[in-house]
């Protein structure tokens, strides 16, 4: 099984070949920087940064809402209740190749 890690946006994911993954909304441009590279019995990791390692990666889904999280806020006898929700931006990733 080869697999690797990669950080885009300043966020590790551990990635495999074929597999689709989010990541934190991303424009068009996307390198991502290749931590480790593992195979069957060879390890690669790299201090910080592998500079040969490549992952080629394609952008499935370029806008994807997460689930919706809400936040609820109360003052006991002040009668302040407050309500906030948000939804996360997200991009649907699949990866096509890993080379070391």
């Amino acid at each position: 099984m080869k697999y690797a890690v990669v950080r885009i946006k300043g966020k590790q994911y551990k990635v495999k070949e074929g597999e689709e993954f989010l990541a934190d909304k991303l424009g068009q441009d996307l390198i991502p920087e290749v931590l480790l590279v593992a195979d069957e019995e060879k390890v690669q990791i790299g201090k910080p940064v592998l500079s040969k390692a490549k992952v080629v990666l394609h952008i499935t889904t370029p806008l994807q809402k997460g689930e919706k999280i809400h936040v609820r806020t109360f003052k006991a006898k002040a009668r302040i209740r407050k309500h906030i929700g948000s939804r996360a931006v997200y991009t649907l990733l699949k990866v096509k190749s890993i080379s070391a």
